[in-house]
């Protein structure tokens, strides 16, 4: 059998699991989720998870490019870097990275046939819980000497969460998963907040209020020293144009050790994005670590992260985002206006049935010029009929294009016609196949 069908069959193996990404609302608020069966898996294989030092990353939006930014600067600080992160974009492999690169589908084919007789062991395990057991197998198999781990759902019952990390980072905290994670702040800080081990330093974004008081509570209650950014890590934009963002971080005085501040370039955009690198930044220096400011710069100026207001074509604009919520609708609009003021958009729209979409649309509606609603092969996806309802009732000009690579056809007809935007958002699935989509047109234009 070839390396891609071999590949293919493994991926079945973990897809015939309980996977509930691919779930309802419904069902993800009744599933049983618990930590013995990760524990007893990793037990089976030995607890890699403990032969390396960890940043363990939990938080509603802006989790995924701390952890792309902490894992490249610890790579350009010369450590061999594992990173795991989900979803995926285009590939499963994407999940679990060594060193910047997605693991060989060979070596994916090789570590699934080896946890087999573990997992047939541990009774109820998921599609989820198995991956994350791969990526510590893989970073050990691989020989990282530093991990940073992003949380799928939630944090207390994430199957990441088995690890004691060398620091606790919780990300900028708002309204998603509600079925499962709560429906207030409060709550969901609740849940987020079960990553924090004892003793272990935190690192927080800056929160509300409400979920700030619950942050700060368990740390407190755990013995945790508690850096909050924004209070305890200060952050300004210094300049920003489309190739990325020079930043200024400093420490407050009370937090302050030898260096009063550092200046750093991210070629990540949005004002989210600075607060993001202070989260890193923060993260790294709490974490103890060894690493100079010099391999934090290095490694910010190279970081990568698909999808994160990614451009890619200038003029006229298309452009990948993987807002999913109205919080992060709202840091897209104001990324938006700050590098494109004076342009309409065509919003390629697409979204999972849990979500919030009539206030997604109240926050974008005075950029678009019209909605193009399609619907991703994905089992959770909304149908479009039900969108264009809702674009109906926000009053946004809408039409349906389906399948997703002819929705993206016709953004770019209209595009074509008068330069405005092409914009990807509301569903991490559909802009990925909108990604497929423009990878086939560079193609074939080669």
């Amino acid at each position: 059998m070839d390396i891609e069908s071999s590949y293919n069959k493994a991926l079945d193996y973990l897809y015939s699991f309980v996977d509930y990404s691919l779930k309802h609302s419904s069902e993800l608020a009744k599933a049983e989720f618990n930590l013995d069966r990760m524990f007893a898996l990793m037990e089976e294989l030995g607890n890699p998870q403990t032969k390396y030092p960890i940043i363990h990353v939990a938080g509603t939006k802006g989790k995924g490019s701390v952890s792309a930014m902490c894992a490249s600067a610890l790579r350009a600080g010369g450590y061999r870097v594992g990173l795991y992160t989900s979803p995926h974009l285009l590939d499963y492999c994407e999940r679990i990275q060594v060193d910047g690169e997605p693991i060989s589908h060979q070596l994916m084919i090789e570590l699934v046939e080896e946890i087999k007789s573990a997992v047939a062991k541990v009774p109820k395990l998921t599609t989820f819980e198995i991956t994350t057991a791969l990526g510590f197998l893989a970073f050990t198999r691989q020989g990282c000497n530093a991990v940073v781990l992003e949380v799928g759902l939630g944090g207390r019952l994430d199957a990441t969460n088995i690890v004691i990390p060398k620091v606790s980072v919780i990300t900028s905290l708002s309204y998603d998963h509600t079925a499962v994670l709560g429906d207030t702040l409060s709550k969901i800080a609740g849940e987020k907040a079960g990553i924090i081990k004892d003793f272990v330093p935190v690192v927080s974004s800056s929160q509300t209020e409400e979920a700030l008081e619950v942050l700060e509570r368990v740390a407190l209650n755990k013995g945790c020293e508690f850096t909050l950014v924004g209070k305890d890590i200060k952050f300004d934009k210094v300049s920003s144009t489309l190739d990325g963002q020079s930043i200024t971080i400093a420490q407050s005085v009370e937090k302050r050790s030898r260096t009063a501040s550092v200046q750093l370039y991210i070629p990540l955009l949005g004002n989210h994005q600075i607060e993001n690198a202070a989260v890193a930044f923060a993260a790294l220096k709490a974490s103890g670590i060894e690493i100079t400011e010099e391999a934090i710069k290095k490694g910010f100026s190279q970081v990568k992260w698909r999808a994160r207001f990614e451009v890619a074509r200038r003029e006229p604009p298309v452009i990948f985002e993987s807002a999913h919520n109205t919080d992060s609708f709202v840091k897209l609009k104001q990324t938006l206006d700050e590098y494109y003021p004076d342009k309409q958009v065509y919003l390629i729209f697409g979204a999972s049935e849990d979500k919030n979409i009539l206030d997604m649309f109240s926050v974008m509606k005075p950029r678009i010029k019209r909605l193009i609603v399609t619907r991703a092969d994905h089992p959770r996806a909304l149908d479009a009929a039900r969108i264009l309802e809702l674009a109906m009732q926000a009053e946004v000009e809408s039409e349906a294009v389906g399948p997703v690579e002819s929705a993206f056809g016709r953004a770019l007809e209209l595009s074509a016609n008068d330069g405005s935007i092409v914009l990807s958002a509301g569903s991490m699935f559909v802009t990925a196949e909108v990604m497929r989509a423009w990878n086939k047109i560079k193609d074939t234009s080669l």
